[in-house]
């Protein structure tokens, strides 16, 4: 998903008429594993040249990706056409922040099409992946500008967090789990920290603050299959976010750069 939707725009490199979506500070450090969607797409381009959108290869090694570490499926539509443009802007605009409140992470979802469900259940995956530290240090140590960390945290997730990312400017970059219990599997495990104080970000654990929210998080945290059926229904609504089809855009031959 980028700043527009589905349409490959945050594949786009740097050009002297964009900026793009990769240095977007959400993403800056933090997006990988383009060189692998580049293979993707030169290996595509050789058997079937011009037929293939980058979007579409997205959209399949999303899918591919989750099933691969033990997570839900869900049936891809294809015809995607990709972006021409892209915006560093926009999408620092429109990706939510993991500081700011639920109530702006929400308008975000909505002006998408997305409900609050999808809200909850895409959050769940934070059950993979790393967070810079940056992202969730003032938690640590300077919580709402209290000079304290957050009282929620739990305090054995506290200390060990205060060890990898001390409060110096050097350790901004460092990484740490977003879901430390099973890093490497899509599971539950997201929700569970979540009901026990041990979520990563601030907008992980004001999941469980917010009475719309709140009741979807427990149940989540005790029922996997719910989850992952939830979670394939709103893939596959994201999916069909803001899609160029037609005319619309263009297949690129390289994703990184648009066709001239």
């Amino acid at each position: 998903m980028t700043f527009e939707g589905c349409d490959a725009s945050v594949l786009l490199d740097d050009t002297p008429y964009f900026t793009g979506e990769k240095n977007a500070l959400p993403n800056h450090n933090s997006l990988r594993g383009f060189e692998v969607i580049d293979d993707i797409k030169e290996h595509l381009e050789r058997i079937c040249p011009s037929t293939v959108s980058c979007a579409d290869i997205l959209a399949l090694a999303a899918r591919e990706a989750i099933d691969q570490i033990g997570g839900p499926s869900w049936p891809v539509q294809l015809g995607r056409r990709d972006a021409t443009t892209t915006s560093k802007e926009a999408a620092e605009q429109q990706i939510p922040s993991p500081i700011e409140p639920l109530e702006n992470i929400t308008a975000k979802f909505f002006s998408k099409g997305l409900d609050m469900k999808d809200v909850v259940a895409l959050s769940g995956a934070h059950t993979i992946g790393f967070a810079r530290c940056f992202t969730f240090k003032r938690r640590l140590f300077d919580f709402q500008g209290s000079g304290r960390p957050d009282p929620v945290l739990e305090f054995s997730l506290l200390s060990k967090l205060q060890n990898m990312c001390p409060n110096e400017d050097a350790s901004n970059s460092n990484l740490a789990p977003l879901d430390a219990t099973s890093t490497m599997m899509f599971d539950n495990e997201y929700y569970r920290n979540i009901v026990y104080n041990t979520g990563l970000l601030e907008s992980d654990q004001a999941l469980i603050k917010d009475r719309r929210t709140a009741p979807t998080v427990y149940y989540y945290s005790n029922n996997q299959f719910s989850f992952y059926n939830d979670f394939a229904e709103s893939m596959v609504k994201l999916s069909n976010v803001g899609v160029l089809t037609g005319t619309e855009g263009q297949i690129r031959y390289k994703c990184g750069s648009v066709n001239y």
